[in-house]
């Protein structure tokens, strides 16, 4: 990845584990619902208010979406609003299942909620 703003699940997983970012899911609530990271918050980008985002100086902020288009605008945005720096995470939480990595979902078997794992 060439844009150091562009981060992969794994680097996007290494650093929740060691607190060093604040994951910014900007997917709809529907979608939240059904499938999310642990610890990421809902700031659905047909509402984004990029202010509203808590701000941290020992937590990077990381934007995360289904494939990584909303996550990019969704930074763009921040950026160019706050002056502040963040990233985004590539492919999105299509990419973060596909490497296996842990997230919360509903079983639409059951509508049960099944942790798959924590960080």
């Amino acid at each position: 990845m060439s844009d150091p703003r562009d981060l992969s699940p794994a680097m996007v997983f290494d650093a929740l584990k060691r607190q060093d970012v604040l994951l910014i899911d900007v997917r709809e609530p529907a979608e939240f619902a059904n499938l999310r990271i642990h610890g990421a918050l809902l700031h659905p980008l047909s509402t984004f208010e990029p202010r509203a985002i808590p701000a941290n100086p020992d937590r990077r902020i990381v934007f995360q979406c289904g494939s990584g288009k909303r996550s990019r605008m969704a930074l763009d945005r921040f950026m160019a609003e706050t002056g502040a720096e963040a990233a985004h995470m590539a492919g999105g939480i299509g990419a973060w299942k596909s490497a296996g990595l842990p997230c919360v979902s509903i079983n639409p078997a059951t509508g049960e909620v099944e942790d798959h794992g924590r960080y």
